[in-house]
């Protein structure tokens, strides 16, 4: 008995090859398709800034350029801040007054059987107005005169209020207390400038 011997020949096999390299040629194309499309978007959108940035160093330029017609227009005009208007705005900030310190610096000065009602600031006129009790056989302009030592030694009033002086006092009686209310003006320091140096 003879052997026999089979053979099996695959005939698709080229084009199996010639299927698999279309399909890598495929790829490699849609490859190259997508990068050029992505570096034409991404040069669009470097060109798109450029352009936006351009915009904005004009419009600043326009602007440094109008700032500084118009700082040249002062320059030559009457509108311009000379040294003694500078001088004027120094003295203006230096003389203000900082309301807030002095009444922490006021609050300080008032002791338990004191209170004040009332203020007010006008041309250069702080006016004090306040309440306080009164014992028997002590006497209100004592009481007021104290206060007003205390006030004068207090450099945080004293500074924008050097002159400090009684103005008025009246006595009253509220439920069997003796109450002393009184008016104590502190005038700035400017205060006998403008009337000539004398109040």
């Amino acid at each position: 008995m003879t052997q026999q011997f089979y053979f099996k020949i695959n005939l698709n096999k080229f084009g199996e090859m010639k299927l698999q390299q279309e399909k890598e040629k495929k790829t490699f194309i849609q490859a190259l398709l997508f990068f050029g499309i992505g570096t034409i978007i991404l040069f669009a959108g470097v060109l798109y800034l450029d352009s936006i940035l351009a915009e904005k160093v004009l419009s600043r330029q326009n602007f440094l350029d109008d700032t500084e017609k118009q700082i040249a227009s002062y320059e030559n005009s009457t509108d311009f801040l000379s040294s003694s208007d500078l001088d004027l705005l120094a003295k203006t900030f230096n003389d203000r007054i900082f309301w807030a310190k002095k009444l922490v610096a006021l609050s300080q000065e008032i002791d338990n059987k004191m209170a004040i009602t009332q203020f007010s600031y006008k041309n250069g006129v702080l006016s004090l107005y306040g309440v306080t009790s009164i014992e028997v056989n002590q006497r209100e302009f004592d009481l007021i005169d104290g206060f007003i030592t205390k006030l004068k030694l207090n450099e945080q009033i004293s500074v924008d209020f050097p002159d400090i002086k009684y103005a008025r006092a009246t006595r009253d009686k509220v439920k069997d207390t003796d109450i002393l209310r009184f008016q104590i003006d502190c005038f700035n320091k400017d205060f006998n400038t403008r009337r000539g140096g004398a109040r």
